[in-house]
């Protein structure tokens, strides 16, 4: 994914042929915004795969019904995907999403055609709801508006915020080798020399959700809405003290062990969705009644990454714990939190 201008992009590109024919005066609109910068992603054909332009206003939206009072806003201007299953458009959801937080808005809004079902369902999931209509009453747009300041208690459409009070918080541990192709934003530096090769355009770099399977049954005791700390181990042994890290906060879904699936062809779909392993890893998961599957929602990568030995010396976590899943006191969570410098307010509570 790259930022550019737009007059870097090849308009005669045939991505763009829908939304010409969506758009009567798209092609001068597009001119006009040749300084603009967007962003895309190229097949590797040299094709677009996708195309984004985010605009901040501050002023009443009148040209919609009803209007919209005076307020600060991301405006999602154009927004096209091809996904191929791949998840890309949860990668672009949550690059919207972490720009609004960034720039502090009130509202996202985005103006789309309904027959465009697939993007509209995705938008719905995420907690966009239809508030307006733009255009030809005979054939409207929809506008659809994500509230970043009013929250429920429904785990993906609050995404990425984090409903802490009254919730479990625990820390679990990935290997390096999975850690950086499940949760892409949270890359160390030391990785970054080998990050394309790592962070490839598939369904469980690019999505929100995320499914981690483990041997740990301690992580069978997690319920939905409860917090997740990751832990990533050493690339290196002994060298623990100063090279194991916590990398990111996630929301989890739900916990499920093989039980709960009626056959191995309904576990091999659920888990193949959003896993990083392979079928020979999860035909192995499945045959082991200590196998613990655990669903979640990637909703942020800390700023800085906590090394384990301030972990213990600062924050009070027992050296003597099992690292590979335990327990956090509230002091503890909101103590990595903080050490962790992500945006105070995606915790709502």
């Amino acid at each position: 994914m790259k930022l550019v201008k737009f007059k870097e992009v090849k308009l005669e590109d045939p991505f763009f042929d829908s939304l010409k024919a969506d758009y009567e005066d798209f092609e001068g609109w597009f001119s006009r915004k040749s300084e603009n910068d967007a962003y895309i992603q190229k097949k590797d054909d040299g094709s677009l795969q996708a195309f984004l332009y985010l605009k901040i206003e501050d002023e009443a939206i009148t040209d919609v019904t009803p209007n919209f009072p005076e307020a600060k806003r991301l405006k999602v201007g154009t927004f096209k995907i091809e996904a191929h299953n791949t998840k890309l458009g949860e990668k672009f959801v949550r690059m919207i999403m972490h720009h609004a937080l960034y720039e502090k808005v009130e509202e996202i809004y985005v103006t789309i055609f309904e027959k465009h079902v697939g993007l509209v369902n995705l938008l719905k999931k995420y907690g966009f709801e239809k508030k307006a209509i733009k255009g030809d009453p005979a054939n409207p747009e929809s506008v659809y508006v994500k509230s970043m300041k009013c929250h429920t208690d429904d785990i993906c459409k609050d995404f990425p915020f984090i409903h802490s009070a009254g919730k479990n918080k625990y820390v679990l541990s990935i290997y390096p080798k999975f850690h950086t192709s499940l949760f892409p934003d949270s890359i160390l530096n030391t990785e970054i020399r080998d990050k394309d090769a790592l962070v490839k355009d598939v369904s469980h770099t690019n999505s929100i959700h995320k499914i981690y399977l483990c041997k740990m049954e301690d992580a069978k005791q997690m319920n939905p809405g409860d917090l997740v700390v990751i832990y990533r181990t050493s690339d290196k042994p002994g060298a623990a003290e100063y090279r194991s890290v916590v990398t990111s906060v996630c929301v989890v879904e739900e916990v499920k062990t093989p039980k709960d699936f009626k056959n191995y062809d309904e576990y091999i779909r659920y888990t193949n969705y959003y896993s990083i392993f392979d079928e020979n890893i999860l035909t192995d998961y499945f045959n082991d009644e200590k196998t613990v599957i655990i669903k979640m929602t990637y909703n942020a990568a800390f700023n800085r990454r906590i090394i384990r030995k301030e972990l213990i010396e600062e924050i009070g976590i027992s050296r003597g714990v099992y690292w590979g899943f335990f327990k956090l006191t509230d002091e503890q969570f909101n103590n990595i939190i903080e050490r962790g410098q992500i945006d105070e307010s995606l915790i709502v509570d």
